[in-house]
């Protein structure tokens, strides 16, 4: 299939590796120009460099997302150099940060405020391209019980609620807004190797409660974002798309 992404300008926050580096290739693959952002100088040079290989425009900066001025600096760089932004995601996050007040803070700073601010400073470029889309990255533990807690799951829960409602708001500009919901994935310096190698019998009953009896790929979740992000999904906006191999057992309405 043909997702129709040639010549679309898309940037991805968090983008050097992990989901975002997934994302941030798939797009390239598609034929996507490509601005990628994270707090690593070296990271961001071999990404931009990776992302160029492909045959397509990249640009890239040292970002602070919890820094308003520097996520300024970033959209306006990407949007002069690439020519514009057709589609946004905002996929960092502070992961899962402890329950202190400190901790409840980097998630909302990261997941949440930073999302907001991305979306705002986006949102004139996407209102111009006529296709825009937004795809906010969320996760399971956002509406099913999960270790505990927690700010990540809690945080998560809300941006859930504002893609939603963000969704409504933006149609008549011609924007689309969706959610993907990844459950456990894993990849290589992720979160999960971290859990396998510490936490072994913790990360051994996760798998087997994913009745596909594997943890995800991140070039997996990138491929729905992908989609949702492609005029060939033209007519879904407001949805909140769950990859997850089954992991969550709520039925999905």
């Amino acid at each position: 299939m043909d997702l129709q992404l040639k010549d679309k300008v898309a940037l991805i926050t968090g983008s050097t590796k992990g989901i975002g580096r997934a994302i941030a290739d798939t797009l390239a693959d598609e034929g996507c120009h490509v601005g990628v952002c994270a707090r690593n100088e070296t990271e961001v040079e071999e990404t931009v460099a990776a992302l160029t290989a492909k045959g397509v425009k990249a640009c890239g900066s040292v970002v602070d997302v919890t820094d308003a001025a520097s996520l300024e600096a970033w959209v306006t760089q990407c949007a002069d150099t690439l020519g514009g932004i057709d589609i946004f995601v905002p996929n960092v996050s502070a992961g899962g940060a402890d329950s202190s007040e400190a901790g409840w803070r980097a998630n909302f700073e990261a997941d949440m405020l930073a999302t907001w601010r991305g979306v705002e400073l986006t949102t004139p470029h996407l209102a111009k391209s006529g296709q825009g889309a937004i795809v906010v990255i969320s996760t399971t533990a956002a509406f099913e019980a999960f270790a505990g807690p927690s700010p990540y799951g809690a945080i998560k829960a809300g941006l859930l609620n504002y893609a939603s409602n963000l969704s409504q708001a933006l149609a008549a500009s011609g924007i689309r807004v969706n959610a993907v919901s990844p459950g456990p994935v894993f990849f290589e310096g992720g979160a999960w190797e971290q859990i396998k190698t510490h936490m072994t019998d913790f990360y051994d009953a996760t798998i087997a409660n994913i009745p596909m009896g594997r943890m995800g790929d991140n070039y997996e979740i990138a491929d729905t974002v992908a989609f949702l992000a492609s005029p060939r999904s033209a007519f879904t906006t407001g949805a909140n798309v769950v990859v997850d191999g089954g992991f969550t057992k709520r039925v999905q309405f």
